[in-house]
């Protein structure tokens, strides 16, 4: 079936729709990993986008149920310069197409994804709009691409959101004993790092951004994860001045360790005081090199951003920058001089060093015990 993509910037790109035959709306960005697309669209921190993946073929090793990171994607829409309908796995595989069907993701291939990144690149990520079917218009498309909503100002948080505190068992051992307790703000939190967690031997409990520090204390928590999650992080307003209430308990002389990944980072540095600004096209991919300036070595990291914290502004809040972009420069993590907090804004979760980042999981363990 016919299908149109059509960018704010009223660039039209026809192709071949693939998945839900329904239109897309949503912000039109990048990805560059060569391999992921299942955990890509299941990725809460996606909700609201359209993603083009630069990689040419998509859906070749078919999706499989161990590689969700979350209850179901969260994509707006999907763009690829080919999709494959068939798949190969040493496991059995399900098709991607089938799973795009059932859960109403719609997708366009036979796209020049190369040509589309370029636009992005230069014009920065846009509104866009995907058609599906004979009736799709370019003219109208990119009329509607304009009227839709900015990703700027926008508290997606409640939309990917539990409805409801949880505790997470997968990997638990069940011994009950002696075990740190963690409670992790759901802000769309994705599942490998609740895995990453309960590896490490911790119990933990998942809450809803809704949460009160009344309620997070309440738990009991030797430490608090802030999770990663979409949106402007500036719109969080209610999830800042809950931080903000966690750092105050630390600076009452009881000591919770808060360790924060990607949304968790941001709202970190605006609770603490600092400002966060829209990068031009973002961060989204698996081969980002990150250098951490307290040891000097270099991490290639997982990353999905397309907000960061000023590192200006968190000058004179008693914070220490602990991790920087090697291409761009922009602040990558930073930590509290006093409190055992700390926060980077990739993904140690996700593995594509493979290993790179996992120490900072022992880290935040190492924080709880010494607490």
């Amino acid at each position: 079936m016919k299908a149109i993509l059509a960018l704010e910037t009223g660039d039209v790109f026809e192709g071949r729709a693939f998945g839900a035959e329904k239109d897309a709306v949503g912000e039109v960005v990048f990805c560059t990993a060569l391999m992921g697309y299942q955990e890509v669209m299941t990725d809460p921190s996606y909700q609201g986008q359209i993603v083009v993946m630069t990689y040419p073929h998509i859906g070749n090793y078919g999706v499989h149920a161990d590689l969700m990171e979350s209850r179901k994607p969260f994509v707006a829409g999907f763009v690829a310069r080919e999709f494959s309908s068939t798949a190969s796995h040493w496991q059995t595989p399900g098709l991607l197409e089938d799973f795009m069907k059932k859960y109403g993701v719609t997708g366009i291939h036979g796209v020049d994804t190369r040509q589309l990144v370029r636009i992005l690149r230069t014009q920065g990520a846009c509104r866009g709009v995907i058609g599906v079917g004979e009736k799709a218009k370019a003219k109208a498309l990119v009329a509607r691409a304009k009227g839709s909503p900015s990703m700027s100002g926008a508290n997606l948080v409640k939309d990917v959101t539990c409805a409801a505190a949880y505790e997470w068992k997968e990997g638990d051992n069940g011994d009950g004993g002696g075990r740190k307790k963690v409670v992790v703000m759901d802000f769309g939190v994705k599942l490998n790092i609740l895995r990453s967690l309960a590896k490490r031997g911790l119990d933990v409990m998942v809450v809803p951004v809704s949460a009160s520090v009344k309620e997070i204390l309440a738990a009991k928590p030797d430490g608090v994860m802030l999770s990663n999650g979409p949106g402007d992080p500036a719109a969080v307003t209610d999830a800042i001045e809950t931080i903000r209430g966690l750092i105050a308990h630390n600076e009452s002389g009881k000591r919770l360790p808060i360790f924060g990944i990607c949304l968790g980072h941001q709202l970190l540095g605006l609770a603490f005081g600092g400002k966060t600004f829209k990068l031009k096209f973002g961060h989204r991919g698996a081969n980002h090199p990150v250098k951490d300036l307290t040891t000097g070595k270099v991490e290639i990291t997982t990353q999905n951003h397309g907000f960061c914290v000023d590192m200006d502004s968190l000058a004179g809040k008693n914070v220490e920058l602990t991790h920087v972009n090697l291409n761009d420069g922009t602040l990558e993590g930073f930590r509290h001089k006093n409190l055992p907090v700390f926060c980077v804004q990739y993904h140690p979760e996700a593995f594509p060093g493979p290993h790179d980042s996992a120490y900072l999981f022992d880290r935040f363990v190492g924080l709880m015990e010494a607490s």
